[in-house]
């Protein structure tokens, strides 16, 4: 009953920037915190930023820390990655993923399909 769909990816050189966005739909009652993770081909995926609904409160995976920032509109039910200083190792599918508790359902974790980020040298 809940849809997650990123967008915003795309080719972008090193150095640049890209912002990215996730916009849940459906049945929500409560969103409790929101995730980008990445992955890399051959590589395993990577937790890279979080945000709480409640409070905003943020964390960052070490390899982005710095030069992502992790935003949230609760009212629209979205939430942003801006990537500044990209590196070619940014490279990676990135997913959005959220904890909701949709109507008539326990709370659960919802996965976007992914969009794809590539930064070349």
């Amino acid at each position: 009953q809940v849809q997650l769909v990123e967008s915003g990816g795309g080719l972008v050189q090193a150095g640049g920037s890209l912002r990215l966005s996730c916009a849940a739909s459906g049945r929500i009652s409560s969103i409790y915190s929101m995730y980008w993770y990445r992955q890399a081909p051959g590589k395993q995926r990577e937790l890279a930023a979080l945000i709480t609904a409640s409070d905003g409160r943020t964390s960052y995976a070490e390899s982005v820390e710095g030069r992502f920032a992790i935003s949230r509109d609760n009212a629209k039910n979205m939430v942003y990655l801006e990537m500044n200083k990209l590196k070619p190792e940014d490279t990676a599918v990135y997913y959005c993923s959220m904890i909701v508790a949709s109507t008539g359902r326990d709370q659960r974790l919802y996965w976007g399909q992914g969009t794809q980020v590539t930064v070349s040298s």
